[in-house]
């Protein structure tokens, strides 16, 4: 008797293992890039996107593009430097910094320069050249675009927090400055505001 409780035992645990491990299987769902996703309440690759393409359009529709056009014939150069992450949180700044140059490349109305640790490993590149390049092929060294302006900024934040509601606030500051004298000839700030209930959900 105790023997065939036991087999029907085993037979009903066999067949229900299937079922809990599916139950306790990780899902995963491919969406649209550009879907708005959040969890958290974190800055996100979303809140990086919309700020860079919105400062970048904001920039470029001011009157210092033209100016230095008009002064000098050609489109301005635009390095982009340092934005500096003074948030609360642990922000991938270099994909703010990828999307702002994108922004800029993609506009076509200024020229983009590499950024410091892009022109050592291409310099690296050059040299290696000079020695075992061809005489056609090699590339030159001195023969760089110096930038005209360089793109800096900050992002901050600031929580307010009680239980388990807040409200998070980023503020993105940036600044274009001339090379030439220093004067800045665009600040922009951009802010998200976003309110986060963390409640647990009842079942």
């Amino acid at each position: 008797m105790f023997k065939g409780r036991r087999y029907w035992f085993l037979i009903c645990l066999t067949a229900a293992l299937p079922v809990l491990f599916s139950a306790c299987a990780t899902k995963v769902e491919r969406v649209e890039t550009e879907q708005v996703i959040d969890l958290s309440g974190q800055w996100n690759d979303t809140d990086s996107r919309l700020v860079s393409e919105e400062m970048m359009n904001d920039v470029l529709s001011k009157p210092w593009v033209e100016d230095y056009v008009r002064r000098n014939n050609k489109p301005p150069a635009v390095i982009v430097g340092e934005v500096r992450n003074l948030s609360h949180e642990h922000l991938n700044v270099n994909v703010f910094l990828s999307d702002v140059e994108k922004a800029l490349i993609n506009s076509g109305r200024v020229k983009v320069v590499a950024s410091r640790v892009e022109r050592e490993e291409i310099r690296d590149e050059r040299a290696d050249q000079d020695i075992n390049a061809s005489e056609e092929t090699r590339k030159a060294m001195g023969r760089e675009l110096g930038a005209d302006f360089m793109l800096k900024g900050t992002i901050n934040t600031i929580v307010d927090e009680e239980g388990k509601k807040a409200v998070k606030f980023y503020q993105v500051d940036l600044t274009l400055i001339s090379l030439v004298d220093n004067t800045k000839v665009w600040v922009g700030q951009k802010k998200i505001k976003k309110f986060v209930d963390k409640r647990s959900l009842r079942l």
